[in-house]
């Protein structure tokens, strides 16, 4: 809702909570938006919210008695977990490199815990798994059942502690390798997973000991996104709500990672640029309030404009008209800024020390784009300021997204997926002989 008068006392009160080390009070998810909490931090909070939860489970885990066949095979079999096998932003970004796996080595099983819509993505899903198996109506124990029967390999989790997800089916451990990926932006804590899927950008060697799982390192960016989805007809800038003339910075991501500090910055990037708008993602509850917090920093409300929800083709087109994005902190743009990159809209974000607040950066680094990474918020203002004062630079990088999209490593789908799968290779042979540090995958 962005009601934000008691912002700051709300971080304090969370942070104190943390540091009382009470088990399943502070949300890990909702502890990413917090400004200035360390990685270190979000560990300590996964790991109480976990803790209660994770000591239950192991009498459980010793009932069921899980054994695995850890000998070589010609398949290595990948079961991937969620409740978004919808049309859904993470199935976006990964229906292309599950479509590019290679069947004669991995075989795909879907455990899906959420609705079948029937719709074409989820079609697309059958068609390029072996098997999805519906597990919503399982308890946690059948769950964990269903996938060790199915003779799971590696347990792929897309969801983290993000909305619906079911990380009791992962203390069960039923599978022999476990893989937080792209879901959740952080680790999960000790006892759950084995690997983070990142890469050298989003987490240094040096940021290991906050996390509780091993890095297992894509060469280019942790994030996949296919390079085939249909980019919709171009509206005016009329039937897209926007002034016929003036700058247009943009960020469609959703209100809960609007902070004070980010649209302070944002509100003076518009005040150094007369005649600009601010194109955000429509937010019924948060409306309101956001047109009175720029008013309150002498921006007319008139300057912020509000994007319905739409299909992603349209939203594909409609981000066109976008001059530039503007990325938050300490949580940032994910799929929004890989969706503007593909769209050929420059994206501007600072360098953040968490795995959420770096997301777009890797994006940058993966497209060819890493001058766009502010240092600090200074540096962001300064670079998203110049940038709409000078049309020339914007233009230029404008070109060299258009120029490259389709073959810098950020949307090359084939050389992605056989990185991952290079990792997948890495994570069974060192279960063999019983190792799970670091892994890099080969450069494509």
């Amino acid at each position: 809702m962005c009601e934000w008068d008691d912002f700051a006392q709300d971080a304090q009160s969370m942070r104190a909570r943390l540091a009382e080390g009470l088990a399943g009070q502070l949300s890990p998810f909702q502890f990413l938006t917090v400004p200035g909490v360390s990685a270190r931090e979000q560990r300590d909070c996964s790991e109480l919210w976990t803790k209660d939860r994770r000591a239950r489970s192991v009498a459980i885990r010793n009932d069921l008695a899980f054994c695995f066949d850890d000998a070589a095979r010609e398949k290595i079999r990948i079961g991937y977990l969620s409740n978004d096998f919808q049309d859904h932003a993470t199935l976006l970004l990964l229906i292309e490199m599950f479509e590019a796996h290679d069947r004669a080595h991995f075989e795909l099983h879907g455990f899906s815990f959420g609705a079948d819509d029937g719709k074409a993505m989820r079609r697309r899903l059958n068609d390029a798994f072996h098997t999805v198996h519906d597990v919503s109506v399982m308890s946690d124990v059948a769950a964990a059942r269903a996938i060790h029967a199915a003779n799971i390999d590696i347990l792929v989790d897309l969801k983290g502690f993000t909305q619906g997800a079911r990380t009791g089916i992962l203390m069960l451990h039923p599978a022999p390798i476990q893989v937080n990926y792209l879901g959740y932006p952080g680790t999960l804590g000790s006892g759950i997973c084995d690997y983070i899927v990142t890469d050298s950008y989003m987490t240094p060697m040096e940021d290991a000991a906050d996390y509780s799982e091993a890095f297992a390192y894509m060469p280019h960016s942790y994030q996949p996104h296919g390079r085939t989805g249909t980019i919709g007809r171009r509206p005016s800038r009329s039937e897209a709500g926007l002034p016929d003339t003036g700058f247009v910075f943009c960020c469609f991501n959703q209100a809960f990672k609007l902070t004070p500090p980010v649209f302070d910055l944002w509100c003076r990037i518009l005040e150094a640029t007369p005649g600009s708008v601010l194109w955000l993602l429509a937010a019924e509850r948060a409306e309101g309030n956001l047109r009175g917090e720029a008013l309150r920093r002498g921006i007319a409300m008139s300057r912020l404009v509000f994007a319905p929800d739409v299909g992603q083709s349209d939203h594909l087109g409609r981000l066109q008209l976008a001059d530039l994005v503007l990325d938050t902190a300490p949580y940032g743009a994910h799929t929004t800024a890989s969706d503007a990159l593909f769209a050929g809209v420059p994206v501007v974000t600072q360098a953040g020390d968490t795995f959420a607040s770096r997301v777009a950066g890797s994006l940058l680094h993966a497209v060819g784009l890493p001058e766009l990474i502010a240092a600090n918020a200074e540096d962001y203002v300064t670079l998203a300021a110049g940038l709409a004062a000078g049309p020339a630079q914007l233009n230029a990088l404008k070109a060299k997204l258009q120029r490259e999209r389709l073959t810098a490593p950020l949307f090359n789908v084939a050389a992605y997926t056989s990185a991952l799968e290079d990792l997948y290779e890495t994570m069974w042979s060192r279960r063999i002989k019983d190792a799970c540090s670091p892994i890099w995958a080969a450069v494509k």
